[in-house]
């Protein structure tokens, strides 16, 4: 065979790795076959060059059969639902006969390309694939050209490899054992000390609550992401963490890592405290970060991604979210909060060697609008501007220490100019009862009872009211059979209930 056409071979290879971005999965002992595939090139996702002086078309028949049964295997393997693979022959003349057009078997598609030393840069130049190259060769054509093409190729094919895997060994995991360690030892202090399901335990020991965290105890935001509520939770988040911060901690290096963990694990904290009232404890939040970050990366390297674990990380994603919204108990807006804090972070950290420093200024500029926005809703001195629950909180804590004219003032804004709920009303009448104005406190228990009327405290309190006014024991006795009724049998709702009822008989 003629040295021009191993030269050729060579050529084509290194135009597809170096030009195309194509990667070398397979090339053979005697150097006269490769394989090389390229996510992002639909129509020929795998290109197979092969060197070999056609004779006749049975030749390549045989041949294309055997590509379609290795393509369905490869298929397999790459786990893609179709796969299109383009061969390219290097010969010295085209077959004898008519060759062959592109076939088909199930779900892989093999089309030919047979390039002839006569024709090559008409047949080359006119390949989607193969277009943009140049095919100039040298005049005369040695077996050293042979050599250098063939090593220039080979080593572009080696690179294109190594920065690959370079991708995945910016750090071994240390810090993701570290936290597992941290997490089961606190485990171990919190059943220690009363229990993990114990809430005033994981109240002392960190866990978000949101009445101290409104009063300043920020901190809360941090610490549920190493505390677990019985042994299942802990389980579970650990083995998470294994995985996911294992390859986080690889992608991105060690002190990225902290900084994406622990920074999801505070926009967790941050999202359930913002939409849940519940006391809550745990690292999902931060390992959902782990997801965020791992996406961030296949936005960067969405080929890389796609090719080794992408498929796998979108299923777990997607199965864990799912999950989340359809069984009770679970804190789903910790879940989005860590994602949405680890996909931030990353970007803010950025994929190591990825340069774009207007990107990552981009992403720090998004999570100073969206702390900025949950600070000033959450822990603003306006009332109009806090949520009903943090001015309900924050109205309760008055009123256990008796601050009555604090919780009034800080009730009646929102009452007469923000969004009020029932348990505003009734804490406001609550207040107005303490400080003598029982007008106010009827009006406002009225209120409460509109709002919701399965509220058997106000019932109970309006009740209490009423009696005492002229005309009105019949509606006092309606609110008190009411509060009886909703209270489960209470026995101090059932005392005001028959001392109504022998009243008004």
């Amino acid at each position: 065979m003629e040295l021009t056409n191993h030269y050729l071979f060579w050529k084509i290879v290194h135009h597809l790795v170096e030009g195309k971005q194509y990667r070398l999965i397979h090339q053979s002992d005697e150097h006269e076959e490769v394989w090389l595939e390229n996510t992002a090139v639909k129509q020929a996702g795998i290109v197979r060059v092969r060197l070999k002086d056609l004779d006749f078309f049975r030749w390549m028949e045989r041949d294309m059969e055997l590509v379609l049964q290795n393509g369905e295997n490869l298929r397999k393997s790459l786990r893609k639902s179709k796969l299109n693979i383009k061969t390219i022959y290097v010969s010295t003349y085209p077959p004898v006969d008519d060759g062959m057009d592109t076939v088909s078997r199930g779900t892989v598609t093999v089309t030919p390309l047979v390039v002839e030393s006569a024709r090559f840069k008409e047949t080359l130049s006119n390949d989607s694939v193969l277009c943009e190259g140049d095919w100039e060769l040298p005049e005369e054509i040695e077996d050293r050209d042979v050599e250098w093409m063939r090593d220039l190729a080979l080593t572009s094919a080696r690179r294109r490899i190594q920065a690959e895997q370079s991708l995945f060994q910016k750090g071994k995991p240390f810090f993701t054992y570290l936290f597992i360690a941290m997490q089961v030892i606190m485990f171990a202090i919190l059943e220690l000390n009363g229990g993990s399901h114990n809430t005033e335990t994981l109240i002392r020991f960190g866990a978000k609550y949101r009445p101290l965290m409104l009063e300043g105890e920020w901190w809360r935001l941090i610490t549920p992401v190493f505390l677990h509520i019985g042994m299942i939770h802990l389980l579970l988040n650990s083995v998470a963490l294994f995985y996911l911060g294992g390859a986080v901690e690889r992608i991105y290096g060690r002190f990225r890592f902290i900084l994406i963990y622990l920074v999801a694990g505070v926009m967790g904290s941050l999202g359930s405290f913002l939409f849940t009232d519940t006391v809550s404890a745990g690292a999902s939040g931060a390992i959902f970060g782990c997801f965020g970050a791992l996406l961030y990366f296949g936005t960067i390297h969405p080929k890389i991604f796609f090719r080794t674990m992408g498929n796998n990380i979108l299923v777990v994603f997607a199965l864990n979210l799912v999950i989340g919204f359809i069984l009770p108990g679970i804190d789903n807006a910790g879940h989005l909060g860590g994602v949405v804090g680890g996909f931030i972070m990353a970007g803010i950290a950025g994929v190591p060697k990825s340069g774009k420093r207007i990107r990552q200024l981009l992403f720090l500029v998004i999570m100073i609008i969206i702390l900025s926005l949950a600070i000033n809703r959450e822990w603003s001195d306006d009332p109009l501007k806090m949520s009903v629950d943090h001015v309900n909180a924050l109205a309760g804590d008055k009123l256990a220490m008796e601050k009555w004219e604090e919780a009034e003032a800080l009730l009646k804004t929102v009452a007469e100019k923000g969004d009020p709920d029932a348990i505003v009303y009734f804490q406001l009448s609550y207040a107005e009862i303490q400080l003598n104005k029982m007008d106010q406190a009827e009006e406002h228990l009225k209120k409460a009872i509109q709002e919701d009327e399965s509220l058997p405290e106000a019932h109970y309190n309006l009740a209490y009211l009423l009696q005492g006014e002229n005309g009105k024991r019949e509606e006092a006795l309606k609110h008190a059979k009411r509060a009886y009724e909703l209270s489960d049998s209470n026995q101090k709702y059932k005392d005001l209930y028959d001392y109504l009822k022998s009243e008004n008989q």
